[in-house]
C-alpha cells in the first residue's frame, strides 16, 4: 500500500513540475512580444537559487524526478532571463537610434 502511495505522490509531483514549467509560458510570451513583464533581478536570484537546488538534487538527493522537475524550472528561469535581457538590449538600441 505504501509503495502505491509513493508512486502516486511521485506522479503528482512530476505533473506539478510540468504545470509549474507551463506557468512560465505567459511571461515568455509577453517578453517575446516585447512586453517587459519580468524583473531581471528577480530572475537572476531565482535562477541562481534554482541552480543551487539543481546541484543539490543531482549530487546530494540523487533523485531523477526531483532533478528533472527542478531543471525544468531552471530552464524556464534561464529562458525568461534571456528573453528579458534581449528585450532590454533591443529597447536600449532603439532609444539610442531615436536620439
Amino acid at each position: 500500500m505504501e509503495k502505491y502511495f509513493i508512486y502516486i505522490i511521485t506522479f503528482l509531483y512530476s505533473i506539478g513540475g510540468l504545470v509549474t514549467f507551463a506557468g512560465f509560458f505567459p511571461t515568455m510570451g509577453d517578453l517575446w512580444k516585447g512586453k517587459p513583464s519580468a524583473n531581471i533581478n528577480t530572475y537572476i536570484i531565482w535562477g541562481l537559487t534554482t541552480f543551487i537546488t539543481s546541484l543539490y538534487a543531482i549530487f546530494v538527493v540523487k533523485d531523477l524526478v526531483f532533478s528533472l522537475v527542478i531543471n525544468l524550472q531552471l530552464a524556464a528561469c534561464i529562458i525568461v532571463l534571456i528573453l528579458r535581457l534581449r528585450l532590454k538590449i533591443k529597447t536600449k538600441k532603439a532609444s539610442n537610434l531615436s536620439r
